[in-house]
This record gives structure tokens, C-alpha cells and sequence, in this order.
């Protein structure tokens, strides 16, 4: 398969190769399921879903060469963008209430308290998975322990057998670490 046009001269190397034919095909194929799912989850319309999935994988094409492997995988970088485009839909929605009608709200309504929305937890499971991936295995499971098990300081320290004030340095600097990641393109 030949080559599309690409975004940036330095796409090459480390981009997500959406610039390419076999690439595109290849996150169509894996993750474009998933895409759809998650955007007609939260939006409820096939229409805008398919919206959705297209204006993804455009902002991913355009982005590309922006791509960074050291910062989690293709599927984590596009559901980040995705979330930041049904996030841009949900504003516009918001901004025309007159666009939907009340027994469209009603439906979505009872829908959302008929079942719980898996596909964000899932999402959120796997951008925290990444995230905590990156950290060195001291911070990781300080985080894990104080933030995510919601545990004490010095619960933690007492099960490591390190001081206090050694939780909360490693707990500090990978929330730090974290903070620095971007989650979008």
C-alpha cells in the first residue's frame, strides 16, 4: 500500500502511523469497534457516534507525527481524543438545548439510571493502567496504596517498613510525574 500525505515532515519514526495506509487500516481494524462503542455509549445517537469515531481518527491523522509511544499506546492516544471530542460534543449540545427535544432527554435519562456505563470505568481503568505504568515501582505502589486504595500514610509506611515521610515524597513526585503527561493530542 502506498503512503497518504504526510501531516508534518518529521512524521516517521515515532508516530502512530496513521499516515499510512496499512496503519490506518490497522487502527480501523483493532480499534474502530471500540471508537463506535464508547461514543454511542455516551452519546446515544448513531449519527453523531459515527460523527464522533470520524472526527477522532481525523484529529489522530493530524497528530501523528505528535504521537509518543513512551506515554502509553495508539488505543490509549485516540480514546484520549476521543474523550475530548465527545466532551467538544456534549459542550455544543449543551450550547443548542433547542437541537433535542424533551422526550430525547427523557430517554437518554432513563437509560443512564436503567444501567450503569461501563465503557467510561473500562476507558479510565486503561488511561490509569498506562499512567501508572510509567511510574518506577517504589512510586507506583505508593499511588496505588495511598490514592487508589485509599489508604493512610502511615498504614502504607507500616506494610513497606519505610518512614512516613518516604510514602509521601514517592507519593509527591508521581503525582508530579503524572501531572506533566499530556492526555491529549
Amino acid at each position: 500500500m502506498g503512503r497518504l500525505r504526510p501531516v508534518m515532515t518529521g512524521c516517521a519514526g515515532h508516530c502512530a502511523r496513521l499516515c499510512t495506509d496499512s496503519g490506518l487500516a490497522a487502527v480501523l481494524a483493532a480499534d474502530r469497534g471500540l471508537l463506535h462503542w464508547r461514543a454511542m455509549s455516551r452519546l446515544g445517537d448513531p449519527g453523531l457516534a459515527e460523527h464522533a469515531v470520524q472526527e477522532t481518527l481525523l484529529r489522530a491523522w493530524r497528530a501523528c507525527a505528535s504521537y509518543d509511544p513512551d506515554r502509553g499506546s495508539v488505543r490509549t492516544w485516540l480514546l484520549t481524543i476521543e474523550r475530548n471530542v465527545l466532551t467538544d460534543i456534549a459542550r455544543f449540545r449543551a450550547a443548542r438545548p433547542g437541537d433535542t427535544c424533551w422526550d430525547e432527554i427523557g430517554e437518554q435519562a432513563e437509560n443512564r439510571c436503567a444501567r450503569p456505563d461501563f465503557s467510561e470505568a473500562l476507558t479510565d481503568g486503561l488511561l490509569v493502567a498506562d499512567l501508572l505504568a510509567q511510574l518506577p515501582a517504589p512510586q507506583r505502589d505508593a499511588v496505588v496504596q495511598v490514592i487508589l486504595c485509599d489508604r493512610a500514610y502511615q498504614d502504607v509506611a507500616a506494610d513497606l517498613g519505610i518512614p512516613v515521610g518516604t510514602v509521601k515524597t514517592r507519593v509527591h513526585y508521581a503525582l508530579r510525574s503524572l501531572r506533566r503527561v499530556p492526555l491529549s493530542a
